[in-house]
């Protein structure tokens, strides 16, 4: 301990004041203010403030296992892994502190064909994501760990350039970079406050006074939430107990051993100087600190439970025997954060301006400290997020999900999930049933087996009655081949594809746009033309400096000073932000979010003008009611907004009612819809039907990072359009440019050869053999007949759609490559005939 307390006072700036000004105040100084504090440094930020209440890496960083793994969940965030690694490996000589890293490589083993299944489907993103990674049997296993017991041992990955690290030594190598460059790092200051004005950061108050700031940085650890309610915001993290044994010094043990992981046992193994480390992610953790963190908590570890690791302990002595005769030198239990989703949370918050946070790391803070700065300091200094980061966007994180009460019970179960089996799917178990839509009840008696997004208890799929009737339930059984509601779905999807379904649609945003100036920011925003007719619906992105697309909307013309954003579910407080940020001083305009006030009944397919008809006295017909209008209008006894839109590519209207008289307005049409074939739908098929037709999903198929041209969807955006009084739409420039240019890649659609394989996501696409990108979603398409994927796919300066066409294409499915149909054109009715029927 000793060594710990004289190595972080050595990060302090001595006899430092506490200044009266910063450009930046960032609070904490674990691993992750540090690296903050760092990269605004590099970025030339000289103005830069550490506080830190106690001592660097106190929190939870000193007591970090130290693993450092590359392979994430997306691109984005291997890339910032990667780059972690090559930080740490540079910032010795940078520094002259020593960070300990070493890449020893990792082994992950699997016990059962399901893991297996999920370690190669792994290993195939690995490849599209550039990390070397190798699929290895339970003989090589044991020849890269001796004395592991592998009978049981189904096969393994091998990632060579895997390690582990010094936590508290990357901590102040980070520290004296920032120093270096002209930050300071000041210890022994609490942070009482954050100081605002008018919906903006303006610094904080310490124990020793305030500190004005232009910029502040929540990097608090397991305090992060308390903080961010100083200044309003929403960080949902709630700290668990995580448990660990070090053993003494272990006869015989090989040295420079790879980290081992055994998820399938809940254990991680971590050799460093002839002693293992084991710990442990099991499935039913202890929330601690509900009550509030101890003042005085500084370097300090929690109560011993052997009980409670008692179960992982005997499993691992069965796995690597030698630990039985291993003597016990440190028991551990310390805290670490977690989030609702195992993601953490980075960016600038959404109720407060240049209040930034960087928090609820999940046990992977060391390995993603570096990225996470990196990208963190460019957001801050370019006014804008330079990558895709929406996996840990704070904007996903919903008001609600600070309770601390939802806290508790979800990061009970979340701590697990780091090693469960991550199936396709997979939902959430614990704090669920929160956020209903009107018609929940309704759609839980008709068989509906429910998901979770954002809190909301969305309909995936519907259990048919004769099995309701045959005594099964409305659960999923997990596999990563055609799970039980597969064929249901199928069902589901026929309906849509040949009579109709009714989609559930109450959780998407529904944004109201209101005031004299309300045109102007939307045609600022906006890439499309919204200055239209009331009654007109228009399809547009919200569009960054360079192209990218920051929203996938619909904007719907109510009147002269008032629009209708219709906005998926996840994205409401994204969108919210995005257009609240961009009302000029004094402008009249507001964002009101009217999501829970009204009801979205879809009745898609060939026969909902038929089932629709009959209840109201507006004519459906087309030289009445034209796609892409919208219509007030009376439907059975209730008074409703009828939208002619599609995701799924059918003939269908989006219904909006007021939540109160929605059930009355899903009874009508359900029983309208009985004798002409209505069936209920359900997300998966919402999904399943929108790739056939190649429609885009934010945050997969598009984000902040791929160009509109890019990803096929420049028919949306109108660059001859007029300037709003507020200037060109944002992104202009940057569509003109790519048209000048060329574009770097395009976004195909793929189908597979073999009707066999599933795709979800992230798989490899070869073109001739070799690996050019991965699919950004997947999903099975039951009426083409086949898997099908969306992704990007790079083109040569020139090169023309029919030239990137004539080649050969192939989807590695866990390491097997099947064949595929590709094509720049929906596969599914690609004139948009049947929307228009």
């Amino acid at each position: 301990m000793s060594e710990i307390l004289n190595s972080s006072q050595s990060g302090n700036d001595s006899g430092a004041k506490l200044p009266s000004h910063a450009r930046a105040v960032i609070i904490g100084g674990g691993v992750v203010g540090c690296s903050v504090a760092y990269h605004l440094a590099k970025l030339g930020w000289k103005d830069v403030v550490l506080l830190e209440r106690k001592q660097l890496t106190c929190g939870t960083t000193w007591h970090a296992a130290g693993l450092i793994a590359q392979l994430r969940a997306t691109q984005n965030m291997t890339k910032l892994a990667k780059y972690s690694q090559s930080l740490y490996t540079n910032l010795e000589a940078e520094t002259g502190v020593a960070t300990g890293f070493k890449q020893n490589g990792s082994i992950t083993v699997a016990l059962t064909d399901a893991r297996m299944e999920e370690l190669r489907r792994g290993a195939a993103m690995a490849r599209a994501f550039g990390v070397e990674i190798e699929e290895i049997s339970p003989s090589d296993i044991l020849a890269k760990y001796p004395g592991l017991e592998t009978k049981d041992v189904v096969g393994g990955v091998y990632l060579d350039k895997d390690g582990q690290a010094d936590p508290v030594n990357i901590t102040q190598a980070l520290a004296k970079g920032a120093r270096n460059a002209g930050a300071k790092i000041i210890e022994g200051i609490k942070v009482q406050d954050v100081l605002t004005e008018n919906g903006r950061a303006t610094g904080v108050m310490t124990d020793q006074g305030p500190v004005k700031a232009d910029y502040v940085v929540n990097c608090g650890g397991m305090w992060a939430r308390e903080i961010g309610k100083m200044a309003g915001v929403t960080v949902p993290l709630h700290a668990c107990e995580h448990f660990y044994i070090v053993t003494e010094q272990v006869d015989g043990l090989s040295r420079n051993l790879p980290v081992l992981r055994v998820p399938d046992e809940c254990a991680y193994y971590k050799e460093d100087a002839g002693k293992l480390l084991l710990g442990a992610f099991e499935p039913v953790a202890k929330p601690w600190g509900g009550a509030g963190i101890p003042e005085n908590f500084e370097f300090d570890s929690l109560p011993d439970d052997f009980d409670h690791f008692e179960p992982i302990l005997e499993k691992a002595i069965n796995r690597l025997p030698v630990l039985e005769t291993a003597g016990i030198q440190t028991f551990f239990n310390g805290p670490e954060s977690f989030t609702p989703d195992d993601r953490y949370i980075l960016g600038e918050a959404p109720e407060c301006k240049n209040f930034f946070v960087a928090a609820g790391f999940n046990s992977v803070g060391i390995q993603s400290a570096g990225g996470a700065g990196k990208v963190l300091a460019e957001w801050m200094d370019a006014g804008e997020p330079q990558v895709d980061l929406w996996d840990v966007d704070i904007r996903r994180m919903q008001p609600f999900q600070n309770n601390r009460s939802y806290l508790s019970a979800r990061v009970t179960e979340t701590l697990g999930l780091l090693y469960a089996d991550h199936y396709p799917y997979r939902q959430f178990a614990s704090a669920r049933n929160i956020r209903r839509t009107p018609l929940h009840d309704r759609l839980a008696a008709s068989g509906a087996c429910f998901g979770e997004l954002s809190g909301w208890e969305r309909a995936n799929w519907y259990l048919p009655k004769s099995e309701a009737d045959a005594g099964k339930q409305p659960e999923y059984e997990y596999s990563w081949g055609r799970q039980n509601w597969f064929d249901y779905a199928a069902e589901e999807h026929r309906a849509v594809r040949e009579t109709a379904g009714l989609f559930d649609l109450s959780t998407f945003g529904k944004l109201h746009v209101i005031g004299r100036d309300a045109a102007d920011l939307l045609q600022l925003v906006c890439g499309a033309n919204i200055d239209v007719p009331a009654g007109q619906i228009v399809y547009t992105q919200f569009l960054n400096g360079r192209g990218g697309i920051e929203a996938d909307v619909t904007v719907s013309r109510i009147s002269e000073t008032e629009f209708l954003v219709i906005t998926p579910a996840a994205t409401v407080r994204r969108e919210i932000s995005w257009l609240k940020r961009h009302i000029p001083d004094g402008a009249d305009c507001h964002v009101i979010d009217m999501t829970s006030a009204e009801a979205a009944i879809a009745v898609m397919g060939p026969n909902a003008r038929d089932i629709l008809q009959p209840l109201t006295d507006q004519s459906l017909a087309n030289e009445d009611f034209a796609f892409g209008q919208f219509k007030t209008l009376h439907m059975g006894m209730a008074e409703a907004r009828a939208h002619r839109i599609s995701y799924v590519g059918e003939l269908g209207w989006e219904v909006y009612v007021s939540s109160d008289m929605a059930v009355h307005l899903f009874d009508e049409i359900m029983a309208s819809g009985a004798d002409k074939g209505l069936r209920l739908a359900g997300m998966h098929v919402l999904d399943s039907c929108r790739i056939e037709k190649a429609f885009r999903h934010f945050g997969h198929d598009i984000s902040d990072e791929d160009h509109v041209l890019e990803a096929g969807l420049g028919f949306a955006v109108k660059t001859e359009k007029p300037a709003s009084k507020f200037g060109d739409f944002i992104g202009r420039e940057a569509v003109l440019n790519k048209k000048q240019q060329g574009m770097q890649k395009r976004m195909l659609q793929f189908q597979l050869k073999d009707a066999e394989p599933l795709l979800y996501h992230n798989e490899s696409i070869l073109r001739d053999g070799e690996v050019v990108g991965y699919l950004t979603s997947g999903n099975y398409g039951h009426h083409l007949g086949g898997s099908i994927g969306m992704g990007y796919v790079p083109c040569p300066d020139g090169e023309t759609g029919a030239q990137m066409l004539d080649s050969t294409y192939e989807i590695d499915v866990a390491g097997v490559k099947v064949e595929a149909i590709a094509s720049l054109k929906p596969l599914y009715d690609p004139k948009s005939e049947r929307v228009k029927a």
